[in-house]
């Protein structure tokens, strides 16, 4: 059923689109629906729910953030079954919130957002699928910046014989049983996979280009006596996630305020190493040479045990090529092996990857960005009136839940959208001169930060090497700068009205 809009001539499919049905998603729609906005639509390009946490279903995929905190503040759920949810259990979860909230008949299936353009003449946005163009009044993202795999190029590669595939689109169909592998990468994804694969391959060349910091885990179990009081008295609940909530927002103060403060977490992290690893020469090639936070901070109890293993060896000589029968390094050796699998992380800086979005005057998204993406409070750009991200550029956190960073993300946003409906406007924009204003400020932070201590991340934008991923400071700074809309930072007007 189409919408007509004051302007007779132009039918509205929804007036709100929004892309993406995970944690942001599902957040941004609820919200809505509680606020009023009845209209609302959800464009999927899989066909079930779940975003991050349904592509990454790699073994041991789990969640670094305890459960009790990385779960919505509105839907808070006492089964978990241990302080750190597997995806499973985490995409069970989306799947029933989805369900409790009705979001599965606003949704749109198997339908993949190729481009969209701002529309002056109606103030609309004119959305390009796979299934065909659809228009609306708001276009809200909510794909998240570790949607896009990253897969490295390497010389080559498409003459390799045997198995290749990245951690995000894992391919379960191929039994790794008795192989030969090689994994390439040493990140997040990859601590948690090497372990599981590594008791049932008869080989595994684990190549390392840079070794992260790793801290102790200490995942456990929750009994059923656990669950019950969570259940029964749900404040003890919260209570429990506030803790961890106040817990992980000390950690930023060696990310952001100074550095100096990460010592003693560098003390925790290399007393793990030398207990875990007895092997001097071995831990002296595990040990990182940057400022602890520099590059993501690692939990895991079981990586430095694996690359123990006797069928286990690591590889810090660089990549020379592959070939068709397996990976050739710096150093002149060939490791012969069936399967390559890559745990090279996602293309974080560049999130918006090959789709087109078109603003005011036919202006190019990825164009505006091309010295580094930047946004108002992450949510809205100038020059791209309408138009919302959930999650948007420098507000990933390197510290503690970014389902918090969502829900005061998604506050501004639909405070926007009341702000609109309340004036009888028909274009909300940020204002360029409050978006670069907001941007200085947020460099010159960053500026001060452990990201910029010396190491390459992919919290760098790879053009301007500015941090455009990460926000500076502590996560309540952000809740409390971003969730109440402020009407004086934008343009809201009706059409055919001045811009001001």
């Amino acid at each position: 059923m189409k919408l007509l809009t004051e302007e007779s001539s132009v039918q509205l499919d929804a007036e709100v689109i929004i892309v993406g049905t995970g944690f942001a998603g599902q957040c941004m729609a609820i919200k809505l629906r509680e606020a009023g906005f009845d209209s609302v639509l959800l464009l999927e390009r899989a066909a079930t729910v779940g975003g991050t946490w349904r592509d990454n279903h790699y073994p041991g995929a789990a969640c670094d953030i305890p459960s009790h905190l990385y779960s919505f503040s509105f839907e808070l759920n006492p089964d978990w079954s241990r302080t750190y949810p597997g995806q499973g259990e985490i995409h069970a979860y989306l799947r029933r919130t989805a369900k409790k909230y009705g979001l599965e008949e606003r949704i749109r299936f198997n339908t993949l957002v190729e481009g969209a353009a701002f529309d002056a003449g109606t103030q609309t946005w004119l959305t390009d699928t796979n299934k065909g163009s659809l228009r609306s009044r708001y276009l809200i993202l909510g794909t998240g910046g570790l949607s896009e795999p990253v897969v490295p190029t390497l010389p080559g590669i498409e003459d390799f014989h045997g198995e290749r595939f990245h951690s995000a689109r894992w391919n379960h169909a191929f039994d790794l049983r008795g192989k030969r592998v090689a994994v390439i990468g040493t990140g997040a994804s990859a601590i948690q996979f090497v372990p599981e694969i590594a008791a049932s391959v008869a080989s595994l060349s684990v190549f390392q280009r840079t070794p992260p910091w790793i801290v102790p885990r200490g995942d456990r179990p929750f009994t059923d006596l656990r669950k019950s009081v969570n259940r029964w008295l749900p404040g003890v609940m919260r209570l429990n996630r506030w803790r961890i909530h106040w817990l992980n927002e000390l950690s930023a103060l060696g990310t952001v305020i100074n550095p100096k403060y990460m010592e003693w977490g560098t003390k925790v992290a290399l007393r793990h190493l030398r207990t875990q690893v007895p092997d001097p020469i071995l831990r002296s090639r595990l040990t990182p040479d940057y400022v602890m936070g520099c590059k993501r901070i690692l939990i895991s109890d079981t990586w430095y045990p694996a690359l123990q293993r006797p069928n286990t060896e690591l590889v810090t000589a660089g990549i020379e090529c592959v070939t068709p029968e397996g990976v050739l390094s710096s150093d002149g050796r060939m490791h012969r092996v069936d399967a390559i699998i890559f745990g090279t992380g996602f293309q974080a800086t560049e999130a918006l990857g090959k789709l087109s979005l078109r603003g005011r005057m036919g202006l190019e998204l990825n164009d505006a960005w091309r010295d580094g993406a930047e946004a108002y409070v992450g949510a809205s750009v100038s020059g791209f009136p309408n138009l919302f991200l959930i999650t948007g550029p420098n507000t990933g956190l390197g510290h503690n839940s970014m389902v918090f960073i969502i829900e005061a993300n998604v506050a501004h946003i639909v405070g926007a959208l009341k702000q609109a409906r309340r004036q009888g406007a028909t274009v909300v924009e940020v204002k360029r001169e409050v978006q670069a204003q907001y941007n200085q400020a947020l460099q010159q932070r960053l500026g001060r930060s452990v990201w910029v201590t010396g190491c390459k991340s992919w919290y760098q934008d790879k053009r301007s090497g500015k941090v455009t991923t990460l926000w500076p400071g502590f996560s309540t700074q952000y809740w409390a700068r971003a969730r109440h809309f402020k009407p004086d930072d934008y343009l809201v007007f009706a059409t055919g009205s001045p811009a001001g």
